[in-house]
């Protein structure tokens, strides 16, 4: 997701709009310049976190997500997703159906892609110099994600989970670690293939 796993919680506020708009009275904060920050973060967006929260509130979440990760679970978003590819590329690995093997959208600096929701999509962020900008609307009470994991062979379904998430960092790692440790969720029961497991 967005490598889900490695967002960390903290809202980003600049420090030169902070004063700036407490002194006009907005609640929202000004424009600033988003390669400047990106440029200050730069050393933040690298593995094992590689994720940073710019905005989180008016029903979304916007994100910079930095190069060098990727995931082997599949997201099942009940919303659409928005990526903007700012630097570098990435690829994003679609699953149309169970027994069907996936298929990668690669996303590219300067590029746009809107995913619809409930598409089951694994970001695969291997460029290291990419840097991308993503989108997504916060849960209300009751929305559950989920999280799939595939045969690796076959490609049939061997294991999902639902989860409300309400803390990217706290609720994610340990589904990932759950479906790791656990063999028999791993055993493709079509064609016995063991999936690697993690997240």
């Amino acid at each position: 997701m967005l490598a889900f796993a490695e967002i960390t919680e903290v809202p980003v506020v600049d420090p030169a709009n902070q004063s700036s708009h407490s002194a006009l009275g907005l609640s929202f904060g000004l424009p600033f310049d988003l390669q400047d920050w990106i440029d200050e973060h730069r050393h933040e967006l690298k593995p094992p976190v590689a994720n940073r929260l710019l905005w989180s509130g008016a029903d979304m979440d916007v994100m910079i997500v930095g190069g060098g990760t990727s995931r082997i679970d599949f997201h099942d978003d009940p919303h659409p997703e928005f990526f903007h590819q700012l630097e570098g590329s990435m690829v994003l690995r679609l699953m149309d159906g169970p027994g069907r093997p996936p298929r990668d959208i690669e996303i590219l600096a300067g590029e746009v892609f809107l995913l619809p929701s409930h598409v089951r999509h694994s970001p695969r962020r291997v460029d290291p110099a990419g840097i991308g900008l993503v989108v997504e609307f916060i849960r209300p009470p009751g929305v559950v994600d989920g999280f799939e994991w595939f045969c690796e062979r076959c490609y049939h379904l061997l294991h999902r989970v639902e989860v409300q998430v309400g803390s990217i960092v706290k609720d994610l790692p340990p589904l990932f670690a759950a479906f790791s440790a656990d063999l028999e969720a791993r055993t493709c029961e079509k064609c016995g293939e063991v999936h690697p497991g993690s997240g």
